[in-house]
């Protein structure tokens, strides 16, 4: 949560985005589920002002710049990846930069279920803004009694469920 504004206060483009850099271990692990649980709303104006106005980002083959455009990709993002659930973990963390490992699962208009399997690279600003997003994503079909992820959703991740697991 953010000690700059009351919870029920919106963003704002100048919004401190805690925690923020340098990151220590703890921090880092906060920022990670933080956006875990912001993309598992699955809330495009709620996730894009985790990110600063001019962020860029590379997503698989797309490339964006700055928040009108994160969020129009979101929109499309989940109309068609439908149940979306992910989970995140953290790799690394330096000074401003963290390393991310993901997965995620969701099914197609034809019931057709998927895990995603990622990588991410993230750069902060000093306000704790994401100013920069490399994803590198997988996609695997699967069947609807392999999935993992089977939360009430949207919503956040259970403190209950364990993550995602170290290997497959």
């Amino acid at each position: 949560m953010n000690p700059e504004r009351p919870p029920d206060a919106p963003a704002t483009a100048r919004s401190v985005r805690t925690p923020v850099p340098p990151f220590t271990l703890e921090s880092a692990i906060a920022k990670v589920r933080a956006a875990e649980d912001a993309w598992n709303s699955r809330d495009p104006d709620r996730v894009a002002l985790a990110y600063s106005p001019d962020s860029e980002w590379r997503n698989r083959d797309r490339f964006l710049r700055g928040r009108d455009e994160i969020r129009a990709f979101l929109q499309h993002k989940w109309s068609r990846e439908l149940d979306y659930r992910l989970a995140k973990a953290l790799w690394g963390f330096r000074e401003n930069r963290i390393g991310v490992r993901f997965q995620y699962e969701w099914r197609d208009a034809e019931s057709r279920w998927f895990r995603s399997y990622g990588n991410e690279l993230w750069e902060f600003d000093d306000a704790g803004l994401m100013r920069r997003r490399e994803a590198s994503i997988n996609d695997v079909p699967i069947t609807e009694a392999q999935r993992r992820f089977r939360w009430g959703a949207p919503g956040p991740r259970p403190a209950s469920h364990g993550g995602i697991p170290d290997v497959r």
